[in-house]
């Protein structure tokens, strides 16, 4: 199995709207992939909440079945789709896969 973790900082102001509108949208975008290719086990996109602790806005836990379900994922048409619009608007993007 691979865990896939992925952390946005998303800027103030980009694509004509504020940080927690495009959090909103992105995380729309993103629910979106849940189910676009076999081998998907667990997707879960979670916005910052207020009074919890957050360095980041925008964070996505996953868990694919093998390397070939997250590279099907990471290739998959309704995925490319969202990437311009993260690209747009974060400021930063930490990530990390790892198996176990």
């Amino acid at each position: 199995m691979i865990k896939h973790i992925v952390m946005w900082k998303l800027k103030d102001h980009a694509e004509g709207a504020d940080r927690a509108t495009n959090a909103a949208e992105m995380k729309r975008r993103l629910d979106a992939c849940a189910n676009i290719v076999p081998g998907i086990l667990k997707f879960e996109v979670v916005l910052a909440q207020p009074g919890l602790e957050a360095t980041y806005d925008v964070v996505l836990y996953s868990e694919f079945a093998d390397k070939a379900a997250l590279q099907a994922y990471a290739s998959h048409p309704t995925h490319q789709a969202v990437v311009p619009f993260i690209g747009a608007i974060r400021e930063g993007r930490q990530c990390m896969d790892y198996e176990i």
